[in-house]
């Protein structure tokens, strides 16, 4: 009866390690032609998580975040003044986790007008 429980326990624990991995997987750092591109017209600038940015881009459901813009030096005010009602080229990783929702999306590259206005990439 002990052999089993060690058992059940080791694979129990084995479940939960796999279980978290899978969970709590990091948001991978992609070379640019690695990514994913959409463009469109910014809706809204937003602060959501922790001091995250987030842009909706009109006729999307689909929301696209700058993990901790707020404290790499962006401003929302700035940002919202200069980019709502103008388009956009998004550029991000598609990875899949468990918690992952096609609601929201890491953005790894932003671009206006032929600038960088946020890049995480090389």
């Amino acid at each position: 009866m002990k052999k089993r429980l060690a058992l059940s326990t080791g694979s129990f624990m084995l479940l939960l390690i796999i279980l978290a991995a899978a969970l709590f997987r990091p948001v991978p750092i992609l070379p640019e032609h690695e990514l994913s591109i959409t463009s469109g017209i910014v809706d809204e600038v937003f602060e959501g998580g922790e001091k995250d940015i987030v842009f909706k881009l009109k006729e999307e459901d689909q929301l696209y975040y700058i993990n901790r813009g707020l404290e790499q030096s962006l401003s929302l005010s700035e940002l919202r003044a200069k980019l709502i009602g103008n388009e956009v080229t998004i550029k991000y990783p598609e990875y899949w986790t468990l918690i992952n929702s096609d609601y929201s999306r890491h953005l790894s590259k932003l671009e206006f007008e032929g600038s960088t206005i946020y890049s995480e990439v090389d």
